[in-house]
């Protein structure tokens, strides 16, 4: 399988499994005992893996969130944790939602370590929070869905600063790309629904975007020959069917 091709395969899988944790009730409720009320808790936490920073610098890796909103955020963040001890939690609850959630599926070792291979060697070039979460200690190969967990995540975070600064090269804004992809979650990233900016005329730029991040992505997979790039794309596809068939059971 070619770089691009894999790429293109699992992107669908790694958005979803890889950022689940985020999006899980039982997240908020560790946040809500820590002292935050919400989406400070997700700046701070998923954030933190940048450092002690100021808010303009999570601003600009948060490409598709309003600047204004995730320095508020930040700063309100910072009043109840660190930004590395928030970083921490983070992994924390990324490898509590891997063993809570990850179904039992053959080849999670096999995933891991390809995983493992790809997460070591993908550049760090226009990627901060992939960088920043690759460099915390993530949760030990004796807790292997935990671990797996943590990996695609970063993933995750290396696919979703690739996409970012495509979105940007192609002559979209993050505003924008949101408004065609999720207007949905508008409010969730501090836009106004109500004066999103017109998207009916970007989808041939979209498009442009996403063959962007496929190739820098496939990038990253370039480590991996043809063969264990096929059985990685592979493995990640049928962990993403099996954790979606266990939601809907």
């Amino acid at each position: 399988m070619e770089p691009t091709e894999a790429a293109a395969a699992t992107a669908h899988a790694i958005e979803q499994v890889g950022g689940a944790f985020m999006l899980d009730g039982q997240t908020y409720a560790r946040g809500g005992e820590l002292g935050f009320s919400g989406l400070d808790f997700y700046v701070l936490g998923r954030g933190g893996a940048l450092g002690d920073v100021c808010g303009d610098v999570v601003a600009a890796a948060f490409v598709f969130w309003n600047p204004d909103n995730v320095r508020t955020q930040w700063e309100a963040g910072r009043r109840t944790l660190s930004p590395s001890e928030s970083a921490q939690e983070w992994v924390a609850l990324a490898g509590a939602y891997g063993e809570a959630h990850l179904p039992d599926v053959d080849g999670l070792d096999r995933l891991i370590e390809l995983s493992e291979r790809v997460v070591a060697d993908a550049s760090p070039s226009g990627a901060p929070l992939f960088a920043g979460w690759r460099s915390l200690e993530g949760p030990p190969a004796d807790r292997p869905k935990a671990r797996a967990q943590y990996l695609l995540n970063g993933l995750r975070e290396l696919r979703g600063a690739l996409h970012g600064g495509a979105v940007l090269s192609s002559g979209l804004t993050g505003q924008e790309a949101v408004a065609y992809r999720t207007p949905h979650m508008a409010p969730i990233f501090g836009w106004d629904a109500e004066t999103l900016p017109d998207a009916t005329t970007v989808e041939d730029r979209w498009k442009a975007a996403e063959a962007g991040t496929d190739a820098a992505f496939g990038r990253a997979l370039a480590g991996l020959d043809a063969a264990e790039r096929a059985e990685w794309a592979q493995l990640v596809v049928d962990t993403h069917a099996a954790w979606a068939a266990a939601k809907e059971a």
